[in-house]
């Protein structure tokens, strides 16, 4: 089963407890939440893929911000057992990683119209889930209240302006931190640095586009912030594997997303 699944609660709203009746991977496409599980605790963000085991309570807040955008898919207990045995997930997220940028930008094109498969995607994104939780670290994070705040601040700036050269110090004055601790605080909260994290989140909203509409290349990649489109058909092969016009013939079909680069940051 897949789901649009479009929140609007805010802070204001309490989190309250709900179950996992099957196993659950939620593609993250806009906004922030808190998500809580016996496996652990991260923040939410867009790009990344929560992760929920069979039976397993967990709650959902959003305490620093409004509102969130996922597809979310259900398998059985029965179905996903027959792709990973007996394992579960041992870890409440994949972060905004390389790997994920297909499966985020896919499943953005799709939701804005474009034709697919969703139980070929299901599948595809379940087995892919799979192996990059397995081989995912789970390293002692401060998530305190007040450290999510702060990078939630600066997560859902570069949403709202990821078009724009966001430095650094910008985003750090954000948080409310200095750039060194921004720095170290960011990378450890969501997987990646800020850079990466910007990048991805411009590169996936270029490839949502280039699925859906017949916009030219040129004008797609300065409106998502790059200076010339050289230097975007470089960062656009680098994360998915097949240049912008390549990438565009392809909508519709399985998009490369190669085993080897699902735990590169």
């Amino acid at each position: 089963m897949v789901r649009d699944v479009v929140c609007s609660a805010g802070p204001r709203d309490k989190p309250f407890e709900e179950q996992h009746r099957d196993f659950s991977i939620a593609i993250v496409l806009g906004g922030t939440f808190q998500y809580r599980s016996p496996v652990g605790r991260d923040l939410m963000t867009p790009g990344s893929l929560l992760l929920g085991n069979a039976g397993d309570c967990f709650e959902c807040g959003h305490e620093h911000g409004v509102g969130d955008r996922c597809v979310a898919f259900a398998f059985s207990r029965e179905y996903f057992e027959g792709m990973a045995g007996d394992r579960t997930f041992r870890v409440p997220r994949v972060p905004a990683l390389r790997g994920v940028s297909p499966v985020v930008a896919r499943a953005s094109a799709a939701v804005e119209g474009q034709e697919i498969c969703w139980e070929e995607f299901g599948i595809e994104l379940a087995g892919n889930a799979i192996r990059m939780a397995n081989g995912a670290n789970r390293d002692a994070t401060d998530l305190r209240p007040s450290t999510v705040a702060r990078v939630t601040r600066a997560v859902r700036m570069i949403e709202e302006h990821h078009g724009e050269d966001l430095t650094i110090a910008r985003l750090a004055h954000e948080a409310r931190l200095s750039p060194y601790h921004f720095l170290r605080t960011f990378e450890g909260v969501t997987g990646v640095t800020p850079h990466q994290y910007a990048r991805r989140m411009r590169l996936r909203d270029a490839a949502t586009r280039l699925a859906s509409g017949d916009e030219k290349v040129l004008d797609i990649a300065f409106d998502c912030g790059f200076g010339d489109v050289s230097n975007f058909n470089r960062a656009f092969r680098g994360e998915f594997g097949v240049s912008p016009r390549k990438y565009r013939s392809l909508a519709g079909r399985a998009w490369p997303c190669p085993a080897k680069d699902f735990l590169e940051a």
